[in-house]
């Protein structure tokens, strides 16, 4: 069991922020690998990737503008597993590390990502009014969880925001 590496560079069109690694992740060594995860469908049904990817493939999306990162490296069975010095610890590592590479708009995978980020309360789908990061648009979309019981079609339409905004050119 492992940290999975960061997939992150310059110029990127969309870092997606995860709470931490799967343990299936921390065994394979890539983001969103646990089979029940619907992250790859969602990227595809969406339209933000031309076609399905595997997990395996994670470092491939550089090419797309897209990245991956967590709040918190350490793989854990679930968030409940997560300590809040590992929080406040990985909140100022992301900070940090969005600082640093700017992108367009940082994606987190679920409202408790991104509360936990923020440190905000109440949170809506989609983009956000004000961003922690100056001059980089912050979105919040559902998690991929296969846990996760909104429809999956409801999902897809909040990822098809976040397509559209990107095909505009943003």
């Amino acid at each position: 069991m492992f940290e999975i590496p960061d997939h992150l560079d310059y110029g990127l069109s969309i870092i997606f922020i995860g709470f931490n690694p799967s343990l299936r992740s921390g065994e394979v060594g890539h983001h969103y690998a646990n089979p029940r995860n619907n992250f790859w469908r969602i990227l595809q049904r969406s339209e933000l990737t031309p076609r399905l990817y595997e997990a395996y493939e994670d470092q491939d999306l550089l090419n797309l503008g897209y990245g991956f990162t967590n709040i918190v490296s350490r793989p854990t069975r679930g968030m409940d597993d997560i300590t809040r010095e590992e929080y406040a610890e990985g909140r100022k590592i992301l900070h940090a590390k969005l600082s640093k590479y700017r992108p367009k708009v940082a994606c987190f995978v679920g409202k408790g990502v991104y509360t936990e980020y923020s440190r905000t309360s109440k949170v809506d789908w989609g983009f956000q009014s004000e961003s922690v990061v100056e001059d980089i648009y912050e979105f919040v979309a559902p998690s991929s969880s296969g846990l996760v019981r909104m429809p999956m079609d409801e999902i897809i339409g909040i990822y098809e925001q976040l397509k559209l905004f990107i095909s505009e050119g943003l």
